[in-house]
């Protein structure tokens, strides 16, 4: 075989690869990441990012890479077969003395091969394994080549592409997004585990990113303070009785009433009674200080709930059922300690709420935690275990489970996980632990 065959075989073998790499990256390669890179200064991730952001230039630019992958291979095939498989030929038929037909028919079967599965090799796997882990870097530099390829292609490219999806429409479907980079919440959830796995986030950090994609799945309820828990002030009271109550507290802004704590009338800022001392205002017209409270259903979504929320320019609303009787009171910092965690708020009573791992290997949490942050947790409950339509805490699940109302410390074993109430705050569940091994400690079954 001479150089200049040569040449031409590892040439379309390069120029395969060009089109299969730039086809896996472009395809891979994430947008936010470009736009990264393009505000940076990148002349080619600005050239590239029109391409991403619009699914018919994307559609194109694969299709170029599709027409440029089939065309190589075809000119690889026949070039082989004309070059190589004929050299093989003759000297098959003159060195070997076999038969003619059966020398070329060896030949071009040995060409075949050899040429097919070079190319798979060097013009396929090895620029496909590079540009899905180099998504971005290979789809920029392979983009220039690409963009003279459309030009050229232009002709096949909207032929084809209009006889595709023409046959697409029989079959009902439309091809005109098929390109597009959009993920789902579920493939969103699936890529913050994988890059858990791979190392790219820390476990706390992949808890908190699935929390923010779940807000719109969830009700407030499940972030609400109980109405017996919020930390209230009681107007009704002599007026150094509420300043030494306001004194005590640690929180900046007191829910109030007059009497009947079920009665809410609204809340208190600590720094509308500073100013109102400073100026020599009537302490024992303090009602007149008190702001109003927005008052949602506690049916709202948690992410309809903080449209509202920031909408009406409040950090807390009260949350009413269906008959109009309140269930509790959720604030920004509610939600944000959702979704970051450790963040204190102004208006539970004071209870401890965390999370811990027993040295007995048992978990301890508390009984307000919402049913989907549980597996996280404890990563060993199947979703079917702790699944509930009335129950929205792990509190609730229990109560759902026992039928009563507990006087006491008990447990209960549902599909060979125990859970023992430990501890009860009046008669609502407080802590619970959680026993993962299949062979608990007696109590019911469910």
């Amino acid at each position: 075989m001479s150089i200049g065959i040569a040449f031409i075989v590892v040439t379309l073998i390069l120029v395969n690869a060009l089109y299969v790499a730039a086809e896996f990256a472009v395809v891979g390669a994430r947008v936010t990441r470009v736009e990264q890179l393009a505000a940076q200064g990148q002349r080619l991730a600005a050239a590239l990012l029109p391409t991403l952001r619009d699914p018919l230039r994307l559609d194109s630019y694969i299709a170029a890479c599709q027409i440029g992958i089939t065309l190589s291979s075809l000119v690889l095939g026949a070039f082989g077969q004309a070059t190589i498989g004929l050299a093989l030929g003759a000297w098959l038929d003159e060195y070997t003395g076999l038969e003619p037909l059966t020398a070329y028919a060896i030949s071009a079967t040995t060409t075949l091969v050899v040429l097919t599965s070079t190319q798979v090799v060097f013009g396929e796997l090895i620029p496909k394994t590079v540009a899905l882990q180099y998504p971005v870097v290979t789809a920029m530099y392979t983009y220039l080549p690409l963009r003279w390829s459309i030009v050229l292609l232009s002709p096949f490219i909207t032929m084809l592409n209009g006889s595709g999806n023409a046959v697409l429409r029989l079959f009902g479907v439309t091809g005109e997004q098929s390109h597009r980079h959009v993920h789902s919440p579920e493939e969103i959830d699936l890529l913050i585990r994988e890059s858990r796995e791979g190392g790219l986030l820390e476990t706390k950090e992949s808890r908190h990113l699935r929390e923010a994609l779940q807000l719109g799945r969830h009700r407030v309820r499940q972030l609400m303070v109980p109405a017996r828990q919020i930390a209230n002030l009681d107007l009704s009271a002599p007026v150094d009785q509420l300043l030494a109550d306001i004194d005590a507290s640690p929180y900046t802004r007191l829910i109030v009433h007059r009497g009947n704590p079920d009665e809410i009338l609204g809340y208190i800022h600590v720094k509308d009674v500073v100013v109102a001392i400073a100026t020599g205002f009537d302490l024992n017209e303090l009602q007149s200080l008190v702001r109003p409270l927005l008052i949602l259903p506690d049916t709202l979504t948690i992410d309809r709930a903080v449209s509202q929320l920031r909408s009406q320019r409040a950090r807390i609303a009260l949350l009413a059922d269906e008959y109009g009787d309140i269930k509790g009171l959720v604030s920004l910092e509610d939600i944000i300690g959702e979704l970051l965690g450790g963040l204190s708020d102004e208006f539970k009573s004071g209870t401890e709420e965390i999370v811990a791992r027993l040295p007995d290997g048992r978990w301890r949490l508390y009984g307000r935690m919402p049913l989907y942050e549980v597996d996280e947790w404890i990563g060993a409950f199947s979703g079917s275990v702790l699944k509930s339509d009335q129950a929205d805490t792990l509190a609730g699940w229990i109560l759902e489970q026992l039928d009563t109302i507990p006087e006491g410390p008990c447990c209960l074993r549902v599909k060979g996980i125990e859970f023992e109430i430990a501890s009860l705050q009046g008669r609502a569940i407080g802590s619970v632990l959680v026993q993962t091994a299949q062979e608990g400690r007696g109590g019911k079954n469910a």
